[in-house]
């Protein structure tokens, strides 16, 4: 193992001073300095108190899969008790890494899953929001009939996603066979690597690597590109076409973000999260017109929602009235404002931190799954069977009112609202891109031309390895000045959301043609697609465009960036894309580094047997300029303009 790497790359870690002096958001600056102040520790303080991170972490060298260890690796003991060595240890520590993200992704497309088919059946009061999408998704399946109603369809479609997830014996995998661009398919058919569904490869995954089973480096990575495809294909996208089916397609529309859209007047309500499925029957109960008179009753002006991560995205680009304040990191800085009545908890990127600054206000945090559990929360959730679905709205309304009877606890004197705030344009899709250009030939003729020199998905997780926010912000300012159209979802998508990208007025930022392009259609440089999971739509809009341009997606000049990932799904998300033939790009490496032919596999093996590689650029703008030098070599390649 390389100590002395692993000794540099922990002293760029920055420290909290570090972050409130360079961090881009002033919100985020004066929220950080002001709970200091009041003596309130929060994710930058405890990363501070975690230096210096275990090197054998960072290199991936730890094994504590058995009770004989843990065994780390070093010139003195090079291999485990068991023999493992560097290579077959750090292989196994990242695939349990992707399995994870597989179950992650896939345990909220199941919620979302059931809920389609409990709506379609009648068993749940919700409408199916999103019939053209069942439609057409049924058609591409090959299972639309004109007898069949939309219902019988929808619950067709969620009974077929639905085995591709679980499916434990062999058989056809109907999402890709019906999604995937074919020569992928007989690509990832050729390397034997397409799964059965997420659960057997997850299942596989965990067996391979426990105690004394696959000792091969090799071999595991060959289960990893499963898992890849797996989290890709059903716990992603199964989840994204479910979603779009029963609460509709993303809407373009305006909305204000940031700490100043707190309004201290009304009852506010966080949702924090990643399923859909309570946050839309939220937005619902918080309409209800005796519940905004109940709040009225206690002094307020009405009812308020707030999104942090994904599940306040997720709601945002389809209702309209959750504003977005921030991502899973930044959480407790929202908290910190002391304005918040109930903070509504579903699962992943939760952080158990969140409870002690809640702790030190009036904010009631309610969980409503029996995956996430916090201890001091108030649990109304459904059951782990989804037995209780049907009371779905009788809960989303109790919750509202707790938020309501929480109100007059607030204290004035805790509240600190930044005033800082932006308007910002949410919710692209394939679809209403097609319409703001007429049609993807124009899109994918601009692309040819070089007006358009390339398309970024600019995604992923915080980390604070790196300054907080600044890597995505850097990226996305060199991306924009190189004519290069930058998507964005999740999690690094809300510094864009709250800096301004998402607006035109952001057109100064971008290069000549570019700017000419989106000026002459009003649109802002970055196009705002959602959630995380809406990675799907970033890679169904690359498809459909490598279709127009007649190219393969490993010629074209896309690729995916996610500057500060954190977590297991982030390494997913990157998997996915580079097994679509297009690079990914970060400023945070992999725990890979204790093993040179691991390393080597993510940083360049993958370009024989995928043609896309992985690319790790520490310092954000250089990160930038690579993407744009290699979409330069890709349009070289084949014959296109850049001028």
């Amino acid at each position: 193992m390389n100590f002395e790497a692993i000794n540099e790359h922990r002293k760029t870690f920055p420290s909290k001073e570090q972050v409130i002096k360079q961090t881009p958001d002033p919100g985020v600056r004066q929220m950080l300095t002001h709970l200091d102040k009041a003596g309130i520790a929060t994710a930058f303080d405890r990363f501070d108190a975690q230096k210096p991170h275990c090197a054998f972490g960072l290199a991936g060298t730890c094994c504590r899969i058995c009770n004989m260890g843990p065994c780390k690796i070093t010139e003195k003991s090079p291999k485990g008790v068991c023999g493992a060595d560097a290579h077959v240890i750090v292989a196994r520590n990242i695939l349990r890494w992707v399995a994870a993200g597989v179950a992650s992704h896939g345990s909220r497309g199941r919620e979302v899953l059931l809920t389609l088919k409990k709506a379609a059946s009648g068993e749940l009061p919700l409408p199916l929001l999103g019939q053209e999408k069942i439609v057409a998704t049924a058609k591409a399946f090959g299972i639309y009939r004109e007898d069949k109603t939309v219902a019988q369809l929808a619950e067709q479609l969620a009974d077929l996603l639905l085995e591709d997830m679980s499916r434990a014996v062999p058989a056809a995998h109907r999402t890709i066979a019906a999604m995937a661009p074919p020569e992928r398919v007989e690509t990832w058919s050729e390397l034997d690597i397409i799964p059965l569904g997420s659960y057997h490869e997850v299942f596989e995954a965990l067996h391979r690597t426990g105690t004394g089973t696959d000792g091969d480096w090799e071999n595991l990575m060959k289960q990893l590109l499963r898992c890849g495809l797996a989290f890709s294909w059903n716990s992603v996208l199964g989840s994204s076409i479910a979603a779009d089916c029963l609460y509709g397609p993303p809407k373009r529309s305006y909305i204000e973000t940031n700490f100043a859209s707190i309004k201290a007047e009304y009852v506010n309500i966080a949702l924090h999260g990643h399923s859909p499925v309570m946050p839309s029957a939220l937005v619902q109960a918080s309409r209800e017109p005796e519940l905004i008179e109940l709040a009225k009753a206690q002094g307020a002006a009405g009812i308020r929602l707030y999104g942090i991560c994904c599940s306040g995205l997720s709601s945002l680009y389809r209702y309209g009235e959750v504003h977005p304040l921030s991502n899973a990191l930044g959480a407790e800085l929202i908290m910190g404002t002391g304005a918040l009545d109930a903070w509504v908890a579903d699962l992943q990127d939760i952080f158990p931190g969140i409870m002690d600054v809640a702790a030190c206000f009036h904010t009631k945090v309610i969980t409503t799954s029996d995956s996430c559990r916090l201890p001091g929360a108030i649990h109304i959730a459904f059951d782990h069977h989804h037995a209780n679905m049907e009371q779905i709205l009788d809960k989303a309304k109790d919750i509202v009112k707790l938020a309501i009877t929480n109100y007059p606890a607030r204290q004035q004197g805790n509240v600190y609202i930044p005033e800082v705030s932006l308007e910002a344009e949410v919710g692209f899709s394939v679809e209403n891109i097609t319409q703001a250009f007429g049609s993807l030939d124009e899109l994918a003729a601009l692309i040819k031309a070089g007006k358009i020199k390339g398309i970024v998905n600019l995604v992923g997780c915080n980390n604070p390895k790196v300054v907080y926010e600044q890597a995505v912000v850097q990226v996305a300012d060199t991306l924009l000045a190189n004519d290069i159209l930058v998507l964005t979802n999740g999690c690094a998508s809300f510094p864009l959301l709250k800096l301004g990208y998402c607006t035109q007025k952001a057109l100064t930022k971008a290069g000549p043609g570019l700017k000419e392009v989106l000026e002459a259609r009003k649109l802002p440089p970055v196009w705002h697609m959602g959630e995380c999971l809406d990675n799907a739509r970033a890679s169904g809009l690359f498809r459909a465009l490598a279709d127009k341009c007649g190219q393969p997606l490993t010629q074209m000049p896309f690729a995916f960036a996610s500057p500060e990932w954190s977590n297991e799904k982030g390494v997913g998300a990157a998997l996915s894309f580079r097994l679509m033939g297009l690079n990914s790009y970060h400023c945070i490496p992999a725990p890979v580094l204790g093993s040179d032919k691991v390393a080597g596999f993510f940083a360049h093996g993958t370009q024989e047997l995928l043609g896309s590689v992985m690319v790790v650029v520490p310092e954000p703008t250089a990160l930038g300029k690579r993407i744009a030098a290699d979409f330069e070599q890709r349009r070289k390649h084949a014959g296109w303009n850049s001028k």
